[in-house]
């Protein structure tokens, strides 16, 4: 469903917890956020700021909106309609604001985007945020690709979920998860070890390729601390599917909305936010889709929005970071099953109906999120690098 190219979001966590993506309440909600920004090792410790780090567009949102409006235009890249929400999203800034993005090259990776950044400078058509994989925020920061920008809710966002400097933001987060298309997958796996059994021979569908796909690489880091691994060790979840693919049970190609109807996919691994969308579609071709988080690993990761360097519509960036980070991109995130990065505080302010808390993981599950060094991702990154082709891919 898109980010092709490495696009590795940055670990949640991992426990060995019974598979249940049942209703949550607002209260049960608010007090898991709170477990989760008090329990997460932070990638980032400064302190956090209130205003806006750059106040060349204004420093409040109505202003920011005024130098938008007057700029006349948005280019986004790489948010297809499915992801966690994002067809919503783009159309409540639309309305709010009577800017209409431009989303280039939809399916796009994170990758792609950054070469977007390089090969477009200059041009109108130029990205003017990006919604890309940590693994890649080392690249857009180094660069130079990035403006630093710090939203006017900038306090309200764990500082786990940011950079200090204002460089970027996670927005949002999700949960690795297994999607059955219970129509032609009569038993739907409810964990990782499930998913060897010989009823799911050419069935289990990796979403691309670890070494360029953000959700594969994922995967295969679920598998790994299901099988005893952690967030210095990957090759227990690379040996995991070493087996599966041995076994005859792995396929790996791209998960869209299409490969889910056409039934060439009958077991996903993804993330919960790319399936509220397909489900009633699925629903009206004659198929039912069976959602579960592995009972023997949780894991979940965000995707990191910044606004580029020297963009065409620099204002247009900043009140597009303010409207994903706001009430209504949360809300929007909600909706579509991602965890907006102001949970906590859109709790604290009863924003949270009981029926959106429906959309959310579970108290148990946000309780143990958790996040891991930048290092910890660049190690798990080198040892995917060195031993998924001979285990894997070339075996």
């Amino acid at each position: 469903m898109r980010k092709s190219l490495l696009a590795v979001p940055v670990l949640l966590a991992v426990a060995l917890i019974s598979a249940c993506s049942s209703t949550t309440t607002s209260t049960e909600s608010s007090s898991a956020a709170a477990t989760v920004e008090a329990s997460a090792e932070p990638t980032v410790s400064a302190p956090a700021e209130s205003a806006p780090a750059d106040p060349q567009c204004g420093t409040t949102v109505e202003e920011i909106a005024a130098a938008a409006q007057a700029e006349g235009g948005l280019n986004l890249i790489a948010l297809p309609d499915s992801w966690a929400n994002y067809k919503g999203i783009l159309q409540s800034f639309a309305d709010n604001y009577g800017i209409t993005p431009v989303v280039a090259n939809p399916d796009a990776s994170s990758a792609d985007e950054l070469t977007a950044i390089a090969t477009l400078a200059g041009q109108p058509s130029k990205p003017d945020s990006v919604d890309i994989g940590p693994s890649f925020l080392e690249q857009f920061v180094n660069e130079g690709m990035s403006a630093q920008y710090q939203t006017t809710n900038w306090s309200e966002i764990p500082d786990n979920l940011k950079d200090p400097a204002g460089n970027w933001v996670g927005s949002y987060y999700g949960i690795m998860s297994i999607a059955s298309n219970s129509t032609l997958v009569k038993n739907p796996p409810k964990s990782y070890a499930d998913l060897l059994k010989p009823e799911y021979k050419g069935m289990v569908t990796l979403n691309g390729d670890p070494r360029e796909a953000g959700a594969a690489f994922a995967a295969v880091v679920a598998a790994s601390l299901a099988n005893g691994g952690s967030y210095d060790d990957l090759t227990p979840g690379i040996e995991y599917f070493a087996e599966l693919k041995k076994l005859g049970n792995l396929q790996t190609v791209d998960v869209t909305p299409a490969a889910l109807l056409s039934g060439d996919v009958p077991i996903a691994l993804d993330w919960t936010y790319n399936f509220p969308a397909i489900v009633p579609v699925m629903k009206e071709a004659g198929f039912d889709l069976n959602i579960s988080i592995p009972t023997d690993g949780l894991y979940g990761g965000y995707y990191a929005q910044g606004i580029v360097s020297d963009t065409v519509h620099p204002c247009a960036a900043r009140l597009w970071m303010e409207h994903i980070t706001g009430n209504d991109g949360a809300l929007g995130y909600i909706t579509g099953g991602a965890v907006p990065a102001r949970l906590g505080a859109m709790q604290a302010a009863g924003l949270i109906t009981p029926e959106l808390a429906k959309n959310l993981p579970t108290e148990e599950q946000l309780a143990q999120i958790t996040f891991p060094t930048m290092e910890q991702v660049e190690l798990l990154k080198a040892q995917l690098t060195e031993q998924w082709g001979p285990k894997v891919a070339d075996a």
